[in-house]
């Protein structure tokens, strides 16, 4: 269940004359250790300026080379009003439904699935997730706060997923979000190693608190912006239920529904990055 981002020092890139400027880790005076953050738009503006990354915005291919990419529609976020769509916490016994919707309102999304009781329970969903186009993310294997965590129990969190993933589309993802969005230098560090960029969100409905469909709607519409992302779970009962809705009036404001690699194009996602609008 998501809760506030853990407290630290974060640092933001952006680009200056058109050349990447990598923000520094340092240590603040608190001791908090401190981590690499940016936003999509900078990502994009930092790519563009380099002149590195896809030339459309469909992602790109992990560090292993089996592609693992999200979205059938070619779409430069740059130009386009763009909202990235992500599920946590899945998939489960509704996220057919939710796949049928999307598939009806030809949107895709990023599922950071979890492993146990989820991925290891609906190997079908799973692939038809990644059939369908929609993009394989990771959510650690049983939902453990990796800053309150040994490293190398964090590594096994993270790695269970990456394993089960592959092993059942041939695919391994290169985004992670971390349980409540808590995250620090050593899970960057972790993260970095196993090739995944950390995703964090704007936009959250708390649909955790209750089944209310028509209020998750309300949370979600008052909070999305151009260049967020949107937090619900496909888990409780009332969140597949309010997303037709959801998607309608986002669409008639203008809004183009992405992956989070779509939203980040053309820049690729960087192992260890804090990706947050």
């Amino acid at each position: 269940m998501p809760k506030p981002f853990r407290t630290a020092r974060r640092t933001r890139r952006t680009s200056i004359a058109g050349l990447l400027t990598a923000a520094s880790l340092v240590l603040g005076v608190s001791g908090c250790a401190a981590y690499d953050v940016t936003a999509p738009a900078d990502a994009r503006a930092d790519a563009a300026g380099s002149g590195a990354g896809a030339k459309n915005g469909k992602g790109g291919k992990n560090g292993k080379g089996d592609g693992q990419e999200g979205g059938g529609q070619d779409v430069d976020c740059r130009k386009a009003k763009c909202v990235a769509l992500t599920f946590d916490a899945g998939p489960s016994e509704n996220t057919n439904r939710l796949l049928d919707i999307l598939k009806k309102e030809k949107v895709h999304a990023t599922f950071f699935m979890l492993g146990k009781n989820h991925i290891a329970k609906h190997p079908t969903e799973v692939r038809r997730i990644d059939a369908e186009g929609h993009e394989l993310a990771n959510h650690t294997w049983s939902h453990q706060i990796l800053t309150e965590i040994e490293p190398a129990e964090a590594k096994r969190e993270l790695s269970r997923v990456q394993e089960a993933v592959h092993k059942i589309t041939g695919k391994t993802p290169t985004l992670m979000r971390p349980p409540q969005g808590r995250t620090d230098e050593t899970v960057s560090e972790v993260s970095k190693d196993l090739g995944l960029a950390q995703v964090l969100w704007s936009v959250t409905a708390k649909d955790y608190r209750t089944n209310d469909s028509a209020l998750i709607t309300e949370r979600v519409l008052e909070q999305t912006e151009r260049d967020g992302i949107i937090l619900l779970h496909d888990i409780y009962r009332g969140t597949v239920p309010a997303v037709p809705g959801i998607l309608k009036e986002l669409k008639k404001r203008g809004y183009t529904i992405v992956t989070v690699s779509q939203l980040l194009s053309p820049a690729k996602p960087q192992p260890g990055m804090v990706y947050r609008p």
